[in-house]
């Protein structure tokens, strides 16, 4: 077992900025899965598990949010409104992980792939901009690409129609995009899917895989 940490070190803090998906919604229901089992916790508790240095997970997952637009039914959704403010309030911060872009593709929206990658693409700079105070590092960013939305079932199958069509590509857009931003990308699609229930949201098991597949990505970062 790792040596505990010094009551007087601050634990490195990682925020997540992200949507529904990294809330831990139980498909089909308006529940919310534990701690542990969502995919920030169970990040955190692996990383703690390694030894030091301590980190902290801090979520900031909303549901509903888009990159950069707004829901018209809701208020609050639109992904770049109070991003630069959370920054600085959060700082000083080891990381930032962004997952959004599946909300892009609900059906009020006319948006594509190439839409969700340049919302992210303007989400990056905005964090790399946002006004911390003088001194504290401006956090490194690793972007994941949400899998792609599967026929939308139940529910949540009116607000997400023609979403599994919409979001064809999103894996190459992302990767373009920060590529041509410098910053790191790890594609979820390559260890999970949606889930069967809703074709939406991520089962409990697909929560625990992302978590442990972004342990060893996210120490290497904090390591640099």
């Amino acid at each position: 077992m790792p040596a505990p940490a010094p009551a007087d070190i601050d634990p490195l803090q990682v925020l997540v900025y992200a949507d529904s998906l990294s809330w831990g919604i139980v498909p089909g229901t308006r529940q919310r899965l534990p701690f542990p089992v969502r995919w920030p916790g169970r990040l955190e508790i692996g990383l703690n598990a390694d030894g030091q240095p301590p980190v902290r997970i801090l979520e900031d997952c909303l549901n509903g949010r888009r990159t950069v637009w707004d829901d018209p039914f809701k208020p609050g959704r639109n992904g770049m409104q109070g991003l630069a403010q959370r920054i600085e309030i959060h700082s000083p911060l080891a990381l930032v992980i962004l997952m959004l872009g599946s909300n892009d593709f609900q059906s009020m929206h006319p948006h594509n792939a190439w839409h969700a990658a340049q919302g992210v693409g303007a989400l990056v700079n905005a964090i790399r901009t946002a006004p911390i105070e003088p001194g504290m590092p401006v956090p490194p960013l690793l972007v994941i690409t949400p899998p792609p939305i599967r026929t939308p079932r139940g529910p949540l199958a009116p607000k997400f129609a023609g979403g599994e069509h919409k979001c064809v590509g999103l894996a190459e857009a992302y990767r373009d995009v920060c590529a041509s931003l410098g910053c790191d990308l790890f594609d979820a699609g390559t260890v999970i899917r949606t889930s069967d229930v809703d074709g939406v949201h991520l089962d409990a098991h697909a929560h625990l895989a992302l978590g442990d597949a972004l342990r060893p990505v996210v120490r290497d970062l904090l390591g640099r």
